[in-house]
C-alpha cells in the first residue's frame, strides 16, 4: 500500500466487512490512520492475513465485527451479498449499537440503499450508501472519490472517517443518490470506453503512430482520465488493471434496470453492455474495462 499521511482525527472504533480488491486496502487505510478495526472476510485466512499485515482484529461474523464500533464500512459484491452481511441474525444490524452508522461502499442498486436506510432507521442506526470511483488503484492509494446518499446527521461524522481512503467524500442527496451517482458514472465510462477503443483501432488501421497520437489529442478536447490511464496500454493490448468486465456489466445491469424504472433511454450504454458480453465471450471476463478494444482488433 502507498505511504500516504493522514489528516488528525480522534480514533474511532470501526468495522470493515469484505476484504475483496477495494476493501483489503480500504480497511488498511483506517488502521493506519490510528482507528480501532474489526475486521470480517467471508473467507477467514483473508482477514488472518488483513490482521497479520495491518494489526486490528477480525471477527467471525458480520455481527461480532460490527459489535462496539461506532461505524461499520462495508465492501461486498451485490445486492444479495450485501443483504447477507447486513441483516439476519449473524449480520451487521443486528450487533450495532444503538447511533451506529452502516456505511455501505458497494456497488448496488438503489432500491437496496433506500431498503437498508428504512431497516437501519427502525432500528435506531444511520445508513450512508457510498459507492466509490477510482479503481483497485485508487483503493491503494487511498485516492477514491466517494459518492453518498443519505442524512447530513449520518454523514458528517463518517466523512472525516472515510477520507482516510478518500481525496472527495461527498453527499449528494437523499438514500440512493449515492447509487445513483455511481450509476451516472458507469454510464459515463462505458461511453468514454468504446470511443476511445473505436479511436485508437482507427488510428492503427490508418497506420498511425497511435502513442505520439494519443500525447498529442490528450492536451486537447478529446482528454480523459480514461485516455491518459489506459489509451497506451491500449495500444499495447495489455488489460490487467484492476476492474473487470465482468464488475462492469454488472454495474452496466445496474445502470439498464434503473434507467427501465425512471424512462431515462441509454440505447449507447446498451450497447455497450453487449459489446461487453462479446468480450466475456472471447475469454475477457478478468480483464479490465479497456479490453473493450480487443473486439476490434484484428487479431482479437
Amino acid at each position: 500500500m502507498t505511504q500516504r499521511s493522514y489528516e488528525p482525527i480522534a480514533s474511532r472504533r470501526v468495522a470493515f466487512l469484505g476484504l475483496g480488491v477495494m476493501g483489503y486496502p480500504m480497511a488498511g487505510h483506517l488502521q493506519r490512520a490510528g482507528h480501532q478495526v474489526s475486521v470480517y472476510n467471508r473467507t477467514t485466512s483473508k482477514a488472518e492475513q488483513w490482521v497479520g499485515e495491518y494489526g486490528g482484529k477480525h471477527a467471525p461474523t458480520p455481527r461480532q465485527a460490527a459489535h462496539e464500533a461506532e461505524i461499520v464500512f462495508s465492501c461486498v459484491g451485490n445486492d444479495d451479498d450485501l443483504r447477507s452481511v447486513v441483516l439476519g441474525e449473524h449480520g451487521a444490524l443486528a450487533g450495532m449499537k444503538a447511533g451506529a452508522i452502516l456505511v455501505d461502499h458497494t456497488t448496488a442498486s438503489a432500491a437496496v440503499a433506500r431498503e437498508l436506510h428504512a431497516i437501519a432507521a427502525r432500528n435506531g442506526l444511520g445508513f450512508v450508501d457510498a459507492p466509490v470511483s477510482g479503481g483497485e488503484a485508487g483503493a491503494v492509494n487511498g485516492m477514491l472519490t466517494v459518492m453518498c446518499g443519505g442524512e447530513a446527521a449520518d454523514f458528517d461524522p463518517v466523512k472525516p472517517v472515510g477520507m482516510a481512503f478518500a481525496k472527495a467524500f461527498t453527499l449528494i442527496g437523499a438514500p440512493g443518490a449515492g447509487q445513483l451517482a455511481k450509476m451516472v458514472n458507469q454510464i459515463c465510462i462505458a461511453g468514454l470506453m468504446q470511443g476511445l477503443s473505436e479511436g485508437i483501432n482507427f488510428g492503427l488501421e490508418a497506420g498511425l503512430d497511435m502513442k505520439l497520437v494519443l500525447e498529442v489529442i490528450g492536451k486537447g478536447a478529446a482528454q480523459s482520465w480514461q485516455m491518459d490511464n489506459r489509451g497506451t496500454t491500449m495500444v499495447d493490448n495489455k488489460f490487467d488493471f484492476g476492474f473487470a468486465v465482468d464488475w462492469m456489466r454488472k454495474d452496466l445491469g445496474l445502470c439498464l434496470e434503473e434507467a427501465r424504472n425512471n424512462g431515462a433511454p441509454l440505447p449507447v450504454t446498451a450497447l455497450v453492455d453487449q459489446f461487453y458480453g462479446d468480450v466475456q465471450r472471447m475469454g475477457g471476463r478478468r480483464n479490465d474495462t479497456s479490453s473493450l478494444i480487443r473486439r476490434l482488433r484484428k487479431a482479437g
